[in-house]
């Protein structure tokens, strides 16, 4: 009887260990399950995070601007080469369109037309010197240096904001300013030469003073500054945007000189193929 005691009581409390461990893996596979049905429940979305993107997105979304100024390379020893150009853009209801055309020492004139959808994929047109009539820039040559400054074609573009994978890691200082730091990746639907971007976003303003970009492949940075940032009818902006790459002496410097942040441009106003025209006619 003693023996049969032992035996049943040991077979209890393997019964009981049993139930727990099937318990637990149901509670587990139920907590699964409903994080597949919610998952907006089961893993709820940062405040901050909606905040900085939606903030950074309808910024860019309001954009509609020219603007004249210099582009600049400094050398390492000092020498600086300076180009002019014209800038204007604006938000239409297929997404950004961002018109570009600079000037170089000898008169030899770049174009290029980057048009940016909602959903962030982009598309580049160029007129390159000597050529008469705008192509697609193929993407590898998205990285390409502009006129042999450390800005890239894919550069004068924030397509980061709207891309699929956003992260808001530790809030951090940037000078004297606090910021958020948002680090973006982007999906496989997303063209870009970048592994990530992270950007120090001001909290006050929602607008970035400081951008580290990570080149896919490579993993080599590029650092942006932006400087004398101000507010002209609602809209923060930047007058200064520094480009260093940590390989290379010195850096490259776009100035902004003269811009309006009401321009009222219309479609017509991106047509590519007048840049072309008008340099014939200048001829």
């Amino acid at each position: 009887m003693l023996s049969r005691s032992l035996k049943f009581g040991r077979y209890l409390r393997c019964k009981w260990s049993n139930c727990a461990f099937v318990t637990m893996q149901s509670s587990i596979a139920l907590l699964l399950v409903l994080s597949l049905m919610h998952p907006s429940q089961a893993f709820a979305a940062s405040p901050d995070l909606d905040t900085v993107l939606a903030g950074s997105r309808q910024r860019i979304q309001k954009l509609d601007y020219r603007a004249t100024g210099r582009l600049t390379r400094v050398e390492g020893s000092g020498k600086r080469t300076n180009y002019k150009f014209v800038a204007k853009a604006h938000w239409f209801p297929d997404g950004l369109r961002v018109l570009f055309e600079i000037s170089g020492p000898a008169s030899t004139k770049t174009s290029f037309l980057l048009h940016m959808t909602t959903n962030g994929r982009v598309t580049i047109d160029a007129i390159l010197p000597g050529e008469k009539a705008a192509s697609v820039v193929p993407f590898e040559h998205w990285t390409d240096p502009l006129v042999g400054t450390d800005f890239s074609y894919e550069d004068m573009v924030e397509s980061q904001f709207f891309w699929k994978n956003q992260e808001l890691l530790a809030p951090a200082k940037y000078g004297a300013r606090d910021c958020f730091v948002l680090k973006s990746k982007p999906g496989p639907q997303d063209r870009t030469h970048y592994d990530s971007v992270t950007s120090w976003i001001d909290r006050g303003i929602l607008y970035p003073v400081h951008v580290m970009k990570t080149l896919r492949g490579t993993g080599q940075q590029k650092e942006f500054i932006y400087y004398g940032l101000r507010q002209v009818g609602g809209i923060w902006s930047a007058t200064r945007l520094e480009a260093k790459l940590p390989d290379k002496p010195g850096s490259s410097i776009l100035t902004i000189e003269f811009g309006s942040g009401k321009a009222n441009l219309a479609r017509k106003d991106f047509d590519l193929s007048q840049f072309g025209v008008q340099e014939e006619k200048e001829k």
